[in-house]
């Protein structure tokens, strides 16, 4: 953390003290809130996106959905807004470190304790999911760990900023984060819950292991990595990993979403069984790999037994020389005995391929070609072609996808071949789902989640104008239209209201500060001039009034102004005068900034009541019934 040379304030609120870090998006500052007397940490954006609006656009709705995410392990967002073209986030502040820092420092963690920060992730994560936010940039840098051991994570829904593509293009937009992609979000495709898991995953492996699974010189070659080839098993950097915990992160990392925990929530599970000492759900990685070799190698036809051995992604050769323990034996054994089986099978294959050739001819590799090439191929070889059908798929119109009997089987001399060719429409077209009367944000999710993409576009009538009462932001009508199919990944239109031209105030008074920005935001508004003074009637921090106030009609950006409670005003507390002489009495009051009047009670009685009673707090000039034996007088 370093101190600045120059403070700025923000909003003539928040005043910068020390930049914490710098990221690929954004400065992060510390900074004093002077409204609230309270440290917060401020995320400023970089100047070249803030002069983008679209971009600014999604930054203020994923700065708002996160800042609904209430969770101990979350850091929470307090405010956001704009300060002469700058745009930042208020959370806050956390009084510790990343974890890549006690990384950096420590190299590798217990495997306890880093069960334990993973399962405390986990937990965020799983709630952010059920709150329809996907994290997208789960790293090190974004954990934070408290001095007293509390982990908290940052950055919920900010990564949904940007997308892949620029995540690997553009200049410090990855740095330090293409080594925790999912191999889906590396090739640009959408991601889910899954995807955060399968980060969280690569986080773990570096705190057992001293380092992530994959580096290279490049985010591209990290990225590539993910996609294209297998992790080292965690115990080939350190030996003394159990293996249960290792099941839990090779698991995690596995390249198909599909073979992960299919939930965040499942992954902590598992965790937590580990970390009490129960067994875990995952299987040893070792074994499932060998299984899924063999089947690999067993369901081959026989055929193409001869041309392919299944891959193996178990022990690296380089580190073979290092094990000695019974389980780097057991993992050798399995090696060999599936290398085994593989040749066997292969020789076999081999024979039985060798016979078949010697009897007749093959269907040769026309899969691929246009439909004219493959008949001419077909001919070549003394075949002919049988029927051709047309069928759903993403490759080319008229391009062959399959052969019947199949490319590289014995057929005879002058035999028809039938071919499946594409039509050209795509296979993976699916079925558009129905997000009118959605909020926008609920409806990228939902369409994502189907794997579109979508554009936004304004309605021509202002709502003032058509008398429509639909929220900002509501999906009005979409293009496709709902249920009808069409091709994954292609744009889903979006209408949505004109910006009104009149808004209304919503109603802030008695709202905590921390909830006026989200309010106002919603509203289309921004926060004016914020001033303070004491009151009884609201508790310290909450609004008072706003101007102008609640539901007046405003322009959209009108700053609204508010005043906050500083807490009760000055109160007087009514002083003890029971037993006292009524003279007494009366200096009494006086001096406790009552005044006294006159009464029945002579100087010299003696005061037997009073109301209100002793200690309690009244505003200077409350009434003060004093009693006397059965006379009755009253101070003000």
């Amino acid at each position: 953390m370093e101190p600045l040379d120059q403070t700025r304030i923000f909003s003539n609120r928040y005043e910068l003290t020390h930049l914490i870090a710098r990221g690929g998006m954004a400065q992060v500052y510390r900074a004093h809130d002077q409204l609230l007397d309270r440290e917060v940490a401020l995320k400023v954006l970089f100047p070249e996106l803030s002069v983008d609006q679209t971009f600014v656009e999604r930054f203020r709705r994923e700065a708002q959905a996160a800042a609904k995410l209430s969770h101990p392990n979350i850091v929470p967002i307090f405010d956001w807004g704009e300060d002469a073209g700058n745009y930042f986030i208020v959370m806050e502040f956390v009084d510790g470190e990343p974890l890549s820092t006690t990384l950096r420092e420590q190299g590798v963690l217990a495997p306890t304790r880093a069960a334990m920060i993973a399962a405390n992730v986990a937990g965020a994560l799983s709630y952010a999911h059920r709150n329809g936010v996907v994290h997208r940039d789960v790293k090190p840098g974004n954990i934070l760990m408290t001095e007293d051991g509390a982990v908290k994570v940052t950055d919920f829904g900010i990564a949904r900023a940007i997308n892949t593509e620029e995540s690997l293009t553009q200049a410090g937009s990855v740095m330090g984060t293409a080594t925790y992609f999912s191999p889906e979000q590396a090739e640009g495709a959408n991601v889910d819950a899954r995807s955060d898991v399968y980060s969280l995953g690569i986080v773990l492996y570096e705190m057992l292991a001293g380092r992530p699974p994959f580096t290279g010189d490049s985010p591209v070659a990290v990225a590539s990595k993910h996609v294209r080839e297998f992790p080292p098993l965690v115990r080939d950097f350190n030996a003394e990993v159990p293996l249960a915990i290792e099941a839990v992160t090779m698991k995690a990392i596995a390249k198909a979403p599909g073979d992960r925990y299919g939930s965040a929530d499942a992954m902590r599970t598992d965790l937590l069984r580990f970390v009490d000492g129960k067994p875990v759900d995952a299987e040893d990685p070792l074994i499932a790999a060998a299984a899924g070799a063999i089947s690999a190698t067993t369901m081959m036809d026989a055929i193409s037994r001869t041309q392919a051995v299944p891959v193996f992604p178990g022990p690296r050769t380089d580190v073979a020389g290092r094990r000695k323990s019974g389980n780097r034996k057991r993992r050798w054994l399995i090696g060999v005995s599936i290398v085994v089986v593989a040749l066997v099978l292969a020789l076999i294959g081999s024979k039985f391929a060798s016979n078949a050739l010697k009897s007749s001819p093959t269907v040769p590799s026309v899969v691929g070609m246009t439909l004219t090439k493959a008949e001419s191929t077909l001919k070549a070889d003394g075949l002919k072609v049988g029927t051709v059908n047309q069928v759903a798929s993403n490759a080319p119109l008229n391009q062959v996808v399959s052969t019947n009997p199949g490319v590289g089987l014995p057929i005879a001399k002058g035999a028809a071949v039938d071919l499946e060719v594409s039509n050209g429409k795509g296979a993976n077209e699916v079925s558009v789902p129905n997000v009118v009367n959605q909020q926008l944000l609920a409806a990228e999710a939902t369409l994502q989640g189907a794997g579109f993409t979508y554009k936004v576009v304004t309605s021509s009538t202002p709502p003032a104008t058509s008398g429509s009462t639909v929220p900002a932001n509501t999906v009005l009508s979409q293009m496709p239209l709902a249920n009808t199919k069409a091709a994954k990944g292609s744009i889903v239109t979006l209408t949505i209201p004109a910006t009104p031209t009149t808004v209304a105030v919503p109603n802030v008074v008695g709202q905590p500060t921390s909830a006026v920005g989200g309010l106002l935001t919603s509203a289309q508004l921004t926060i004016g001039t914020q001033t303070s003074q004491c009151d009884n009637s609201q508790p310290l921090n909450n609004v008072i009034s706003s101007n102008p106030p609640a539901g007046a009609q405003v322009a959209p950006q009108t700053a609204v102004n508010i005043v906050i409670s500083s807490g009760s005003c000055n109160t007087n507390i009514v002083p003890a005068v029971v037993g006292q002489t009524y003279a007494l009495a009366q200096s009494t009051l006086s001096g406790a900034g009552l005044t006294s009047g006159t009464g029945n009670c002579t100087s010299s009685m003696t005061v037997a009541s009073q109301n209100p009673t002793s200690g309690t707090r009244v505003t200077p000039g409350t009434l003060v019934t004093l009693t006397c034996s059965t006379t009755t007088t009253t101070t003000s």
